[in-house]
């Protein structure tokens, strides 16, 4: 019995976290949308002037700085945590789309799919190799071209 009890927990436990992460996975996506226009940047420049405009009445006092200084700390750093949620989401899904491309084309290297999870050597061992690969095509390409303009002449 404490073995179903101890699995019991753990679903819910498990099925909290999923909730909490697609929670906060709709509000990134949702915050991103909203805070990403230009609406937002001109409420933030509206903000902003106000704070401006009332430092004189506040006689531009170190509890008038601190207000400001609070308020764009505070948005900044939760702010860190919805844009690297939603880039973190959008490269997840280019690149699995990218890998579906490479899947699905005949002669492609399906070795390349998932490079993100290759050490930085093998990285650039990669591009190294395409390096090359770009070198080659442009030496053919020359050659074809002067090929063509030798034969017109």
């Amino acid at each position: 019995m404490v073995t179903r009890h101890n699995s019991h927990q753990k679903v819910e436990r498990g099925d909290f976290f999923c909730r909490v992460r697609d929670a906060f996975r709709v509000f990134a996506r949702r915050s991103s949308e909203v805070l990403g226009t230009a609406w937002a940047f001109i409420g933030a420049i509206v903000i902003i002037a106000v704070w401006a405009l009332t430092g004189p009445a506040f006689h531009f006092s170190d509890t008038w700085q601190l207000i400001i200084n609070t308020g764009t700390t505070i948005v900044t750093f939760l702010m860190v945590f919805l844009i690297q949620n939603t880039q973190n989401r959008d490269a997840k899904a280019v690149h699995l789309k990218l890998d579906e491309l490479i899947r699905a084309l005949q002669g492609a290297r399906n070795h390349l799919v998932d490079l993100e999870k290759l050490s930085d050597e093998e990285l650039k061992g990669l591009e190294e190799q395409f390096t090359r690969l770009r070198e080659q095509a442009q030496e053919t390409d020359a050659r074809v071209s002067h090929l063509h303009r030798s034969e017109k002449v």
